[in-house]
């Protein structure tokens, strides 16, 4: 054996100048391959000019390649979405380190040419973050109000961040920041009681966004995933914003290994709230606190945590109201004098720590530990005396019902998610990625509610009995509950060129558990993308899979009626989860039109529902039946125009047919989503004469909700509120311009980038626009509902700095 060692050693010595001599002429090549905002590209092809050597990009944008010496090296950079690059290398030796940044197809060079838009072969689409400043709308360019406007999308008004995606309800679509999955508060009734979005626009770094046939990545949620990445700072930076409503400030900053994002938000919308019909003292205060930081300990190691404080407080003393309504054949007028007052809070608070490990080339762990805690209360005690009249009737006897009522309510919610997570992905070559996951998270939550009215209306106490005096309504919950959920899943991503195209695979299964009801979900997701190499304008795409819907409290409350009409909420443990299969196929076009490039996108689809929990709709407060009681299905096409209707600026219309059908109690009924048309338009503009001058259209034309008596259900009769209609515009101007390359200033204005100052329009047709009704009785027992319009047309100025 040491013969044979020794004899090794003496020929590694004898060949070392011969491997010297044959790699003497060659040139190593490495670097990394960055998009314009600074992140990995992955799968980007990297070849030497004039050859056949090449290579792809791993996952997070490295590369490495050898090839001959000689006089000039060109290689080529190329990965679709992205414009082809090409650099030169002259008399190149050795070792060499070439980086590389790609510019999206969608932006322009030197603001000359602009070439082919990006398609979409996957089912989680990307919407560009730097259009959410441009968005004149009343959350403050929330990232809620820019996807409302797209195909498929439709939000309940405008005060409020929910929305409804192909006809699903509120609660069924998922939110995640930087991988986490977020909460909002569960006692919100109202868009003035809502605030602040939990995202916060001025963080954002990207937006993934999917209307459905979702991976297996994302978790139990039927309708919808709004995935958000909040930016990494490259170095100082900073944002003040005020305007009538508020305002917001945002300071980023990086050093070294380490980053830092904060953000702070305060919004008090007094002004757009005494618009409606309902006069008094609004005094509702939202704030919030937000910060991202990154430790970056080496190559192999980062640290990150997110953050967030929400103190949301709505306060609200009522004086009166009238509210005028009916045809002009038979008006009716309202009159309301109130007493009493309203004051609910919403605390959030938020934390998630993570640490990525990166194993080798192609592998990372993830480990995500994160904590959402929640305190709400809504207490009010609001009486009110009120006349329904016969609008335009002067004469003594034109009064329809006269009446009285008193509502109270002191619910208390407490609730906390702990959730701790281990995610993996492994690139097992270029174009084979597995991705995979497990969680474990626990729920406490304790729940006192109690509620009643009491109504007297044309001259007797609802309901009448004539031995007692009974509440019309009241309702009583007592609940603490703990319960734990388990999740897996595991999907495989393909990317493939072949002859025919380029094509592409995700995969995917995912497993749940819940503790409360001991239910054991498998949810396996399939999508497949195609881009013909014949047709490469055309990229086509379909999903399918089986999605579900993990109750969260709201959807297991049971109410349960005595003979007197006394409600209490019980909870339902044999709860099992509503189900969604999904059938999706779509299309993007791209072309060219007036020397500028355009996108056409549609979809179809098809969703089975079943296991459904009926629910019914006031406002955004959403009552569901507790029972699995209900099957049905929702069916529609989206389409999409998108593009720069004006250079350099993205546009887009977006339209929408949709029906859903519910069988309810042996009726076939509309679910209470139901819109069956939608318009959107998002639309920017810049005036050539003044470049210094900006303008932004948002408007939106949708369908009216199903709408019931209270406390009732569709099964029992139903009509639709009127259409939403509403335009908001926005001009701003540039009281000092981004400065362009090789420009300069000087004095304290070297530390400003730039100043915006702002005016919007909203509502600009001054439509009243209805959120929900109060319902009354006249003489003739006959109820009329009484709407509860939005706000009208309001002006807001704003102020913008960027250092």
């Amino acid at each position: 054996m040491h013969g044979h060692g020794l004899r090794f050693k003496i020929l590694l010595l004898l060949l070392t100048p011969l491997l010297a001599l044959l790699t003497e002429g060659q040139v190593k090549i490495h670097g990394k391959i960055t998009d314009s905002e600074g992140k990995p590209v992955e799968f980007a092809t990297v070849r030497i000019g004039g050859t056949i050597i090449g290579t792809t990009s791993g996952l997070e944008g490295d590369y490495s390649l050898s090839c001959p010496a000689a006089d000039t090296i060109h290689i080529h950079f190329s990965c679709i979405g992205y414009r082809e690059a090409t650099r030169a290398l002259i008399d190149a030796k050795g070792d060499v380190t070439l980086n590389m940044r790609l510019q999206l197809s969608t932006e322009m060079l030197q603001q000359v040419e602009v070439t082919e838009l990006k398609k979409q072969t996957g089912s989680v689409g990307k919407i560009d973050a730097t259009e959410l400043h441009k968005s004149p709308d009343v959350q403050g360019g929330s990232v809620e109000s820019l996807i409302t406007t797209m195909a498929g999308v439709t939000g309940s008004n405008e005060m409020s961040a929910q929305y409804s995606v192909r006809g699903g309800s509120y609660d069924e679509n998922s939110v995640y920041i930087n991988g986490i999955e977020v909460y909002r508060p569960q006692l919100i009734t109202s868009g003035q009681q809502e605030g602040l979005s939990i995202i916060n626009p001025d963080l954002v770094g990207s937006i993934g966004f999917s209307t459905g046939g979702f991976p297996a990545e994302y978790g139990d949620k039927m309708s919808s995933v709004l995935d958000i990445t909040y930016r990494q700072p490259q170095s100082f930076e900073g944002s003040l914003s005020a305007s009538l409503m508020g305002g917001s400030l945002t300071i980023g900053q990086a050093s070294g290994k380490f980053s830092q994002l904060h953000g702070i938000r305060y919004k008090r919308n007094s002004s757009l709230l005494g618009s409606m019909d309902t006069k008094g003292e609004y005094n509702p205060a939202f704030f919030d606190y937000q910060t991202s930081l990154t430790w970056q300990f080496s190559k192999k190691l980062k640290a990150s945590f997110l953050g967030n404080i929400g103190l949301n407080q709505y306060k609200f003393t009522p004086q009166n109201r009238t509210t005028t309504f009916g045809t002009t054949a038979d008006a009716k007028k309202f009159t309301v004098y109130f007493d009493g007052h309203e004051k609910d809070r919403f605390d959030t608070y938020f934390g998630a720590l993570s640490l990525e490990y990166r194993i080798n080339r192609g592998t990372n762990l993830q480990l995500l530990a994160s904590g959402y805690l929640t305190d709400e209360l809504v207490a009010y005690d609001i009486s009110g005396e009120y006349w329904l009249d016969q609008a335009g009737t002067s004469d003594v006897g034109g009064e329809l019902g006269v009446g009285r009522y008193h509502e109270h309510a002191r619910n208390r919610l407490k609730a906390s998610v702990l959730s701790l997570a281990l995610k993996g992905q492994s690139a097992l070559n270029p174009r084979h990625t597995l991705t995979y996951g497990i969680s474990l998270q626990s729920e406490k939550i304790m729940d006192r509610s109690r509620e009643w009215e009491l109504r007297d209306s044309a001259g007797f106490s609802l309901p009448a009995t004539g031995s007692e005096l009974r509440m019309v309504y009241n309702l009583d919950s007592r609940h603490d509950l703990s319960s734990t959920r388990l999740s897996a899943f595991a999907q495989d991503a393909w990317k493939l060129s072949t002859s025919a195209g380029f094509l592409t695979v995700n995969a995917g299964l995912r497993l749940s558990y819940w503790s409360f009801n001991r239910e054991l979900l498998l949810s396996p997701r399939l999508n497949i993308g195609f881009i013909p190499d014949k047709a490469p304008s055309w990229a086509i795409r379909f999903s399918t899979g089986l999605y579900y819907q993990s109750p969260f409290y709201k959807e297991y409350r049971m109410p349960v009626i005595d003979d007197k009409g006394n409600r209490t909420i019980l909870l339902n443990s044999d709860i099992k989860s509503q189900r969604s299969f999904h059938l999706i196929a779509g299309t993007d076009y791209t072309f060219r039109a007036l020397s500028r490039p355009f996108k056409l996108s549609g979809e179809i689809y098809y969703k089975a529902l079943s296991s459904l929990v009926p629910y019914e709709i006031d406002n955004l407060k959403i009552v569901y039946s507790g029972l699995n009681e209900s099957s049905g299905y929702a069916a529609g096409i989206d389409m999409k125009l998108f593009g720069q209707f004006v250079p350099g600026s993205d546009s887009w219309i977006s339209f929408s047919l949709m029906k859903t059908s519910e069988n309810l109690h042996g009726v076939k009924v509309p679910r209470p989503t139901d819109r069956r048309y939608s318009f959107g338009m998002f639309f920017t503009d810049y005036f050539p004469k003044f470049p210094r001058l900006k303008f932004a259209l948002r408007g939106i034309f949708m369908d009216g909700l199903p709408s019931t008596a209270p406390r009732s259900t569709r099964d029992k009769g139903y009509f639709r509120m009127p259409a939403y209609k509403r335009v908001d515009i926005g001009l701003s101007y540039a009281l000092l311009p981004e400065l362009k390359e090789g420009e300069s200033r000087s004095g304290f204005g070297r530390h400003i980038k730039s100043v915006w100052f702002g005016l919007d329009l909203f509502n600009l047709f001054d439509i009243s626009n209805v959120a929900s009704y109060y319902w009354v009785t006249d003489v003739n027992n006959i109820q009329y509902a009484v709407p509860n319009y939005l706000t009208r047309r309001q002006i807001n100025l704003r102020l913008t700095i960027d250092f």
